[in-house]
């Protein structure tokens, strides 16, 4: 276990939410909303750290001109970390947690470096953070106070560039692709699909938001955000990978059946 404490950076940020805001919250809320935005520091303290490993693979595979932008992504990311442990801290709570082991970043041995490259591009920047673009859109829409309206902001402009990244990535190397690698990809997708919906509803829980006043604060209501993450896999993730001749759709379909046959092995 790693302790996380991202006090003096958020300390540094200085950021105040309106007190008439904190006043609406009542002691469930006002933990729900702490918890979320702990949830959220780790994760932007466990996407650096990604990032940094995504970086690495790219030059082994023959992409060093891309790994500067990637690199670049590590200190935005570390910097989004610092501003959710800034609305922890606003919200009255210490920027702290206890991290478990990571996960070493995928090296996927089984395959030569740039297809093992495009893999961790189309999971990291074409799946979860073009997830992550739509979801924190919709959380600076619901935003009440403006501070909070600005911060989600920051962190989505540099959510878009992210996904961008990979997605230009994808259409520079695509044409290259041919078909047993095509094929492999597809394959895959399969995997990262299940594990896409396996992280995200993990982390959006099928219940509403507490109250009003929390989801001004951040706390999403977890029917909304997971339509959404269907809605933004079946409507911009898989028709994008299709464009550039992945099997998408059929790999989406695999991972959902997958999806069922554990729900159902669950509740026997």
């Amino acid at each position: 276990m790693t302790r996380l404490d991202l006090r003096a950076e958020a300390r540094a940020i200085h950021l105040a939410l309106p007190a008439p805001r904190l006043a609406d919250l009542d002691t469930h809320a006002r933990g729900s909303a702490i918890a979320t935005w702990r949830g959220r520091m780790v994760n932007e303290y466990a996407s650096a750290r990604v990032f940094t490993a995504l970086a690495d693979q790219l030059g082994r595979a023959g992409l060093a001109s891309a790994a500067p932008r990637v690199h670049a992504m590590v200190a935005e990311e570390q910097r989004h970390g610092a501003l959710c442990a800034a609305v922890v801290e606003a919200l009255g709570a210490d920027a702290v947690a206890d991290v478990p082991p990571l996960a070493a970043v995928p090296e996927h041995a089984d395959a030569a470096p740039l297809e093992a490259a495009v893999r961790n591009i189309l999971s990291i920047s074409c799946l979860s953070e073009t997830v992550a673009v739509a979801l924190i859109d919709a959380e600076r829409r619901t935003a009440g106070p403006p501070e909070l309206s600005t911060l989600l902001a920051e962190i989505l402009a540099d959510e878009v560039q992210h996904a961008r990244t990979g997605w230009r990535l994808l259409a520079d190397l695509a044409p290259t692709f041919d078909a047993p690698l095509r094929e492999r990809l597809a394959d895959w997708l399969v995997v990262a699909f299940a594990h896409l919906q396996d992280h995200e509803l993990a982390h959006l829980p099928p219940r509403p938001s507490p109250s009003a006043a929390a989801e001004a604060l951040g706390v999403c209501d977890g029917h909304a955000a997971r339509a959404l993450f269907f809605a933004t896999v079946e409507q911009i993730i898989v028709p994008g990978l299709q464009a550039h001749g992945l099997a998408a759709a059929d790999a989406w379909r695999a991972a959902q059946r997958i999806g069922s046959l554990a729900s159902t092995s669950a509740s026997a």
